[in-house]
């Protein structure tokens, strides 16, 4: 693999696999969940060996350079406990902080008019969190789906060094799967992080066969981008909603009203057999086993989490085994 600032070696770019579910939070005490550690017993028993923990600060909008917790972040000391359940399942760590803003705008279209007031807030959350990450995260995400800023290299150069005099362990930064090309600051993480959110369809469809074949042109621009930069590539979010159409845009919540549970495990399905053995895709980060407290059975049939579901077997039954892809 290339050196942390993307000087070519002859060997391809590789990391040890992750094979992991998210667990988010939109609640103070939500890491403090009594059903955590069951949770982490059974996310262990799928085959998985990472999850991720993403606290998240809000900012009003986006254009404004006010960045705090609200009582919608998780407790640090609930941070720090799933950390160390995680550790006692035999499970690692990737601690993901977000920004989300309260006008429910997207955090891409954060475009602050005034760069140095925004990051000096910025790096004053991330810091808080990379802190946190110190005492026991396997791997810390420097930011997610950030894209109106990831052209600002001086900035965010300044935010990874910042970063690695507090943390010491391997970074990332998670880019939106339309933002990726145009990150402008690659060369100071230690992976690339993609939430693979792309359509599959422009129809519901749980044909496993079709959507592998959508993957493939992906597949390949990857393969290509991975070896440009010599740095390999970690699917930080992918998932698909339990919905009929949910392969259509990943990216939604709100596709459909109708379950679909098999397309979700076809979508998991086509994904797996697409990328696993790749050589350069070190691995995928599902979006999410379960939001905790875990939300209300309708909710639940509609939303982005495997447990309990087909996707959740399809999961199982390549990662228990950990095997390598079938030609495709």
């Amino acid at each position: 693999m290339g050196d942390l600032f993307g000087r070519r070696s002859p060997q391809p770019p590789t990391a040890p696999v992750q094979r992991g579910f998210a667990l988010p939070t939109y609640e103070a005490g939500g890491y403090d969940d009594p059903h955590a550690s069951e949770h982490l017993r059974q996310i262990a028993l799928t085959g998985a060996n990472w999850i991720q923990l993403n606290p998240t600060w809000y900012q009003p909008n986006p254009a404004t350079q006010v960045i705090r917790p609200t009582s919608m972040t998780a407790a640090d000391t609930g941070v720090t406990r799933m950390t160390s359940l995680a550790h006692l399942q035999g499970l690692k760590v990737l601690l993901k902080p977000h920004v989300d803003l309260d006008d429910e705008s997207d955090r891409a279209t954060i475009r602050p008019p005034d760069p140095e007031g925004w990051f000096a807030a910025y790096t004053d959350f991330i810091t808080h969190y990379a802190r946190i990450a110190a005492y026991g995260a396997d791997a810390f995400a420097i930011g997610t789906e950030l894209a109106g800023t990831a052209g600002d290299r001086h900035h965010w150069l300044a935010v990874a060094a910042r970063v690695r005099e507090v943390y010491r362990g391997p970074l990332l930064y998670a880019a939106n799967y339309d933002e990726y090309e145009g990150v402008a600051f690659w060369d100071a993480v230690d992976l690339i992080g993609i939430d693979a959110y792309w359509p599959l369809s422009d129809r519901p469809n749980s044909d496993v066969r079709q959507l592998v074949r959508a993957w493939h042109p992906i597949r390949e621009r990857l393969a290509r981008f991975a070896d440009r930069v010599r740095k390999p590539i970690v699917f930080t979010e992918a998932g698909y909603t339990s919905v009929h159409g949910g392969v259509t845009a990943p990216y939604s919540w709100t596709v459909s009203p109708v379950p679909d549970a098999a397309e979700q495990a076809a979508g998991y399905e086509a994904l797996l057999r697409a990328f696993t053995g790749r050589p350069w895709w070190a691995g995928v980060h599902w979006w999410v086993w379960e939001q905790l407290p875990t939300l209300g059975s309708r909710a639940r049939a509609l939303d982005y989490s495997a447990h309990g579901k087909e996707a959740e077997r399809v999961v199982a039954r390549w990662w228990d085994t950990h095997r390598e892809a079938p030609p495709t």
